[in-house]
C-alpha cells in the first residue's frame, strides 16, 4: 500500500503560502463555485414563483375593469337596500295583526263603566258570525218542520194515505233521524224527502250553520262574570273572531265559481273551534291527560298557547306565545272532496287580506294589509258514511268522493302590532306568571 506523498503536498502548500494572491484567487474561485449552483436552484423557483403568482395575477388585473372610485357609494347602496328589505319584513309581520276590532270601546281598558259595553260586543260576535257564513251562501239541511209539513201537504203521499206500511214489506222503506226524533218511512215518503234534502243541497255552495262556530252559543248565553274577567273574555274572543274568518274565507275561496253543494269543493263546515270534538277529545284523552284536548266543550274558547301541556296537540314549529308573538290553536274541521284535500290546506295557508282604519279607535284613513298566520300542525282524513250515519242522512253532497278533514291548527299573531290594545288586565296577568316561572 502506497501512502500519500506528504512531503510533496507540503512543498505545494509552501508554494501557495509564499504565492498569496495565487491562494486568494483559488480561493475566491472555490466560492463561486460553491454558491452558483444554489443561487441557479433559487433562482429557477423564484422565476416560476413570480410567473405564477405576480405575472399572472397582474395579467387577470389588467383584464379586469378598474373600479370607480365611487365603487363605495355602490356597496353603501346595497346595504341600505337589505337593511329596507329587513325592516320591510319586520312592518309586514307588525301588519298582519293589525286588525279591525269587532268593539273600538273595550280595549285596551273601557272608559265606560256599564257592563252593556261587554253585551254590545257579543251581540256583534254573533252578527258578525251570522255575516260571515251568509256569505258561503250556504245552505243547511231541512228541519224537522220543513219535512213534516212537506209530507202531509204532498198530493202524491195523500193518495196512498190508506196504504199500511206493513204491506209493502220492510225492503219498501226508508228512514232519517234528526237529532232524537226517528221515522220509518215508505217508498213515497222517502222519496219527497230526497227530493226536499236536493233542493236544499241546489239552494246553496256549502253546508254551513253559525251554531257550528265557537263563541256562537257562548254569546247568546253570556252571563257577566265581573269586569276584568269580561275583558279578557272579549279580548280572547276578538283573536278568536279574526281566526274564524280567515276559516271561513278559506271555504268561500275554495267554492267560487260552484252553483251547489252537489259541485262544490267544500261540502260542508262541520266545526271551527279551539278544543278539540267530544269524541276526539276521548280518544286522546289517555294520551294527553291534563290537556285542553280533554276540555269540556264549555270551555272552548280561545286561549293563548303558553306550552306544550296547553296545545291541541303536539308543536312542530316548538311556537308558543312568548314576548313577541302570541299563539293560539285552533280545530276545523270540513267535508270535502277527496281530490280538494290538498288545495284545501293550501288554502288555508294562503296569504289573505284585511282591512285596517288604526288603533286604538279606528277612525283613521282604511289600509288595506296581507296577514299569513296559520301552520297546519295535525291532520286526520277519514271516509263519511252517507247510507248509515244519521249525521250526514239528510244532507246531499252529490256523486263526488267525499271525507272529513280534521285539523289542527296554529295561528301567530305578532305582539308589536297590536300592543296598543292589549288589555292591561291581561299583561298584568301574563306578567305574573313569568314572574313565578323565574
Amino acid at each position: 500500500m502506497n501512502l500519500p506523498n506528504f512531503k510533496s503536498i507540503l512543498q505545494k502548500l509552501s508554494v501557495l503560502k509564499n504565492n498569496s494572491s495565487i491562494l486568494v484567487a483559488i480561493i475566491i474561485a472555490v466560492v463561486a463555485i460553491v454558491l452558483f449552483i444554489p443561487t441557479q436552484i433559487i433562482s429557477g423557483r423564484l422565476k416560476r414563483q413570480i410567473e405564477d403568482e405576480s405575472l399572472k395575477k397582474g395579467e387577470l388585473v389588467q383584464s379586469m375593469d378598474a373600479i370607480s372610485r365611487e365603487q363605495w357609494k355602490v356597496e353603501e347602496q346595497y346595504q341600505q337596500s337589505y337593511a329596507n328589505d329587513a325592516n320591510q319584513i319586520q312592518q309586514l309581520a307588525k301588519d298582519t295583526s293589525k286588525r279591525e276590532l269587532l268593539s273600538y270601546k273595550i280595549f285596551p281598558e273601557p272608559i265606560d263603566k256599564s257592563a252593556l259595553i261587554f253585551e254590545e260586543f257579543g251581540d256583534r260576535f254573533r252578527k258578525g258570525v251570522e255575516k260571515l257564513i251568509a256569505g258561503l251562501n250556504s245552505s243547511d239541511s231541512p228541519s224537522d218542520t220543513e219535512l213534516q209539513q212537506s209530507l202531509q201537504s204532498s198530493s202524491i203521499r195523500s193518495r196512498f194515505r190508506g196504504m199500511r206500511p206493513s204491506s209493502r214489506g220492510s225492503s219498501s222503506f226508508g228512514r232519517y233521524m234528526r237529532g232524537s226524533s226517528f221515522r220509518i218511512m215508505n217508498d213515497i215518503d222517502a222519496t219527497i224527502v230526497d227530493e226536499i234534502c236536493l233542493d236544499k243541497a241546489k239552494s246553496g255552495l256549502v253546508y254551513a250553520s253559525p251554531v257550528d262556530v265557537s263563541g256562537y252559543e257562548f254569546w247568546r248565553e253570556y252571563q257577566h262574570p265581573g269586569r276584568e274577567e269580561a275583558i279578557k273574555d272579549c279580548w280572547y274572543w276578538q283573536l278568536g273572531y279574526w281566526i274564524i274568518e280567515d276559516a271561513i274565507d278559506t271555504i268561500e275561496a275554495m267554492n267560487a265559481g260552484s252553483k251547489s253543494v252537489l259541485t262544490s269543493p267544500v261540502k260542508r263546515l262541520m266545526r271551527v273551534g279551539f278544543a278539540l270534538s267530544e269524541m276526539r277529545g276521548m280518544g286522546l284523552r289517555a294520551a294527553r291527560m291534563g290537556r285542553r284536548a280533554a276540555r269540556k266543550s264549555s270551555e272552548d274558547k280561545p286561549t293563548y298557547v303558553l306550552s306544550i301541556q296547553e296545545g291541541l296537540t303536539e308543536s312542530c314549529t316548538g311556537r308558543f306565545s312568548n314576548e313577541d308573538i302570541d299563539v293560539i290553536h285552533f280545530n276545523l274541521v270540513v267535508l270535502v272532496r277527496a281530490d280538494a284535500i290538498l288545495p284545501f290546506m293550501e288554502e288555508l295557508c294562503s296569504a289573505k287580506q284585511h282591512k285596517f282604519r288604526g288603533y286604538p279607535f279606528g277612525d283613521g284613513s282604511e289600509k288595506t294589509y296581507k296577514h299569513n298566520q296559520i301552520t297546519i300542525l295535525e291532520s286526520n282524513i277519514k271516509p263519511i258514511d252517507t247510507q248509515n250515519d244519521p249525521s250526514h242522512y239528510l244532507y246531499r253532497y252529490g256523486e263526488d268522493a267525499v271525507v272529513e278533514l280534521d285539523l289542527i291548527c296554529e295561528y301567530i299573531f305578532n305582539k308589536a302590532g297590536y300592543d296598543l290594545v292589549i288589555p292591561k288586565v291581561l299583561k298584568d296577568e301574563l306578567q305574573g306568571e313569568e314572574d313565578k316561572k323565574e
